[in-house]
């Protein structure tokens, strides 16, 4: 088993921090994995990118070129790396801030709208974790538990916010579950 998947979107987005979660659970479920960061010189409102590859063997190259998993925060990025998505990939959606949607039809969409339920979960700054929960939970690359162990392996030090990412995390989990 090999997954690559690329997370794309604005810096301040919580982009780099949606892999590093990805990757602190893949590490904490057993396996191998390679993150990947990628961002521009502005610290907020530049490009941010980052990918990471799990495999259950040794991973040769942590150049993710062909995701099967793009996670979209805006719709620069859907337009970058659309193209690169693997036939029959899965591509995710912040809806809350662009409604525009692949042109391809040989991968799968989904609209995530992270800013309400991140405002459900009770902070709108929890839009990432909404992100990052669901896209587990659809894929079920990580269980919730591990998902939420790799958010506080991610956050070590930040304790403080460990609880309003775990309401964004299971929202995102329960957004895959209800279809709502």
């Amino acid at each position: 088993m090999i997954t690559r998947t690329t997370f794309s979107g604005f810096g301040g987005q919580g982009v780099l921090l949606m892999g590093y979660v990805l990757s602190h659970g893949a590490m904490h479920k057993g396996l191998n994995v390679t993150y990947f960061p990628s961002y521009g010189a502005e610290m907020r409102g530049g490009t941010a990118n980052c990918t990471v590859t799990l495999s259950d063997k040794k991973i040769a190259s942590p150049v993710a070129s062909n995701p099967d998993i793009l996670v979209a925060m805006n719709f620069p990025s859907l337009a970058k790396f659309e193209a690169s998505v693997v036939e029959g990939g899965t591509v995710f959606l912040n809806a809350s801030l662009f409604n525009e949607k692949p042109s391809r039809t040989d991968i799968e969409t989904v609209s995530v709208p992270t800013l309400e339920l991140a405002q459900e979960a009770g902070s709108e700054r929890g839009g990432n974790m909404v992100m990052i929960g669901t896209v587990c939970a659809k894929t079920g690359l990580l269980s919730l538990d591990e998902t939420i162990k790799g958010m506080q392996a991610s956050l070590k030090g930040k304790e403080k916010f460990f609880d309003l990412n775990q309401k964004a995390i299971e929202r995102g989990f329960a957004f895959v579950a209800d279809g709502k």
